[in-house]
């Protein structure tokens, strides 16, 4: 991959093609993608330490939300480039063009077969597969403004598949980092609805009350949870009680980090409101 990253940057150069320079940025944040997700993977494997109770899980999201940033840093120069050419467009070279492309081309589609049953692992997989298959639409734009600017001449041809393949990126980049933004501000999981666990958990039968329920994730499937129960007898043990609370959260939400603090009477946080009303 790097290897093709300095022929399009090489190409680029020679031919004079912003669509392939476009394609050459991609192609550099698709070669940082995988590396971030390489480095990710191994750190995220490090197992707890006194310093750090949950691990290094959450690198993987930072390394997403340095991707994302790559990303959209490489569209905005595309972009203002690209606006300005349109207004002198330069002598493309189209042949080399065509050549550096298909290169182009040849190795994203190597790299979404490699990462095509991986990127709902993570966010980091996640975001290195949105770059890959980004620079593969960007060298198919590439193929196709070669062989118009080829046959026609229109130079100017290259300069708005540069801003197609920045328009393109661009939203789905910002999904992708408001998607680790909520990660790190430590939202509940978009797969579960807090209302319906605190619903659930108020359902038990020895349960008079629910509150201070709080539902986040550290990284990619890794939720937890933490709530205030009030029991409905205060004479009930509590290990029967936590035993069935947990297991129905596993059951139910998927949720297997999860700490339950039993109370005989409310404490000084049940009134305290909440996003999603209070249960009881």
């Amino acid at each position: 991959m790097l290897l093709v990253l300095v022929a399009e940057v090489l190409g680029a150069v020679f031919s004079g093609s912003l669509a392939l320079l476009s394609d050459a940025a991609h192609m550099f944040t698709d070669a940082a993608a995988l590396g971030i997700a390489l480095a990710a993977a191994r750190i995220g494997r490090r197992p707890a330490d006194p310093r750090r109770s949950f691990g290094y899980r959450r690198f993987e999201v930072l390394a997403a939300l340095l991707n994302a940033q790559l990303l959209l840093v490489a569209a905005a120069y595309i972009a203002f480039e690209a606006l300005r050419r349109l207004r002198e467009p330069p002598e493309i070279d189209s042949s080399v063009m065509l050549l550096i492309a298909l290169l182009g081309l040849a190795v994203n589609l190597a790299g979404m077969r490699m990462l095509a049953g991986r990127q709902d692992a993570s966010l980091n997989l996640k975001g290195a597969y949105l770059e890959v298959w980004s620079d593969m639409l960007g060298s198919v734009g590439v193929i196709v403004a070669a062989v118009l600017i080829r046959f026609t001449g229109w130079a100017w041809v290259d300069s708005v598949v540069a801003l197609a393949i920045a328009a393109w990126v661009v939203p789905r980049t910002w999904a992708l980092l408001r998607e680790t933004l909520h990660v790190l501000l430590e939202g509940v999981p978009a797969h579960i609805d807090a209302a319906e666990v605190e619903r659930a958990l108020a359902a038990d039968p020895g349960v008079a009350g629910v509150h201070d329920l709080h539902v986040w994730s550290i990284g990619t499937g890794e939720v937890s949870l933490t709530v205030h129960v009030v029991l409905a007898d205060a004479s009930a043990p509590d290990e029967p009680m936590l035993r069935r609370l947990r297991s129905m959260l596993a059951a139910a939400f998927d949720i297997h980090h999860a700490t339950v603090q039993l109370e005989r009477t409310p404490c000084e946080q049940a009134g305290a409101p909440h996003a999603f009303g209070a249960a009881a």
